[in-house]
């Protein structure tokens, strides 16, 4: 059964994700591996409030927290809860993430200047790594595995190969509209089909309920409709706004957060145009134009 408030999920053997309905906008997922001797938090959380309430979950597993945090991504819903796990936290990232992290600073928080952020500094990693890397809690190999770009250039898929689950960041979505803005569409393709290949039983999301490989199916279909909705859109000279309008968003509109088919498309134009994956882009214009899409602001509960 679904959560209905935020809440840890075993889903293997002293192995959690802690789950944020409805994982709309800054409502992200985070994971705990336990060992006795060694604990691995995934991701932190939004706000100080938030955050807090994370650390009152894991303390009822780990009563000292964690000793490792690995983030999946830059984007400050995942990372702006990283200083409350200090001192005792060594923080592992990508260098593409925990670069990209201190380029963007707080900016998440401009986006929706009524959300009460809290104490929440920016915090890069203390590690970073390139190509793949492992951590080993206990006698557990945790495999951070790094390629795309895919939602953003530096994301790292947590994996367990002895529990078959996955924490995919927000590469994987469930029952909310994927956000490809800062990394790639077709490298999300791509590294999906890479995900697929590893054979996981449990994928746990970015954002949104836990399932199995049918959310990677999910997520494939919804970015290759995008895809074909781009392609049409630059054969009929349709501008972003225009296609994204045109659009027939059929399955995909029981999803959350729909006006990110703005964002999405502004990449995938890019990228027909011949821009590289994960090539900046100009994120200011296509949130404006999700918000024109959106009639407004759109919701964000954090």
């Amino acid at each position: 059964m679904p959560l209905s408030q935020p809440g840890l999920v075993e889903v293997a053997q002293s192995v959690y994700a802690y789950v944020q309905p409805d994982g709309g906008w800054c409502l992200n997922n985070a994971g705990l591996v336990v060992d006795p001797d060694c604990v691995l938090l995934v991701d932190t959380t939004a706000t100080e409030r938030r955050t807090k309430e994370l650390i009152t979950a894991i303390e009822t597993k780990a009563p000292h927290g964690p000793d490792y945090l690995v983030n999946t991504h830059f984007h400050g819903d995942h990372t702006f809860g990283n200083s409350y796990f200090r001192p005792r936290a060594t923080i592992i990232a990508h260098a593409d993430c925990a670069r990209d992290q201190i380029l963007a600073g707080p900016g998440l928080r401009g986006l929706w200047p009524d959300v009460d952020w809290g104490g929440t500094p920016v915090d890069a990693a203390d590690i970073t790594y390139t190509g793949n890397a492992a951590v080993h809690v206990g006698d557990r190999r945790v495999s951070l595995l790094h390629s795309g770009p895919a939602h953003t250039s530096g994301d790292t898929i947590v994996w367990l190969p002895d529990d078959g689950v996955l924490f995919a960041g927000d590469v994987v979505w469930a029952g909310t509209t994927p956000f490809c803005l800062m990394g790639s569409v077709t490298g999300s393709l791509a590294v999906i089909e890479e995900l697929r290949g590893l054979g996981p039983r449990t994928v746990v999301p970015g954002h949104g309920p836990v399932g199995g490989p049918e959310l990677l199916d999910q997520t494939e279909r919804y970015l290759s409709w995008l895809m074909d909705v781009a392609i049409e859109g630059v054969a009929r000279g349709r501008t972003v706004l225009e296609a994204a309008a045109a659009a027939d968003l059929g399955e995909f509109g029981a999803l959350l957060d729909s006006e990110r088919i703005v964002g999405n498309l502004h990449r995938a134009y890019a990228e027909l145009d011949g821009m590289p994956q994960g090539a900046q882009i100009d994120v200011g214009i296509a949130f404006a134009e999700m918000v024109e899409f959106h009639g407004s602001l759109p919701s964000c509960h954090a």
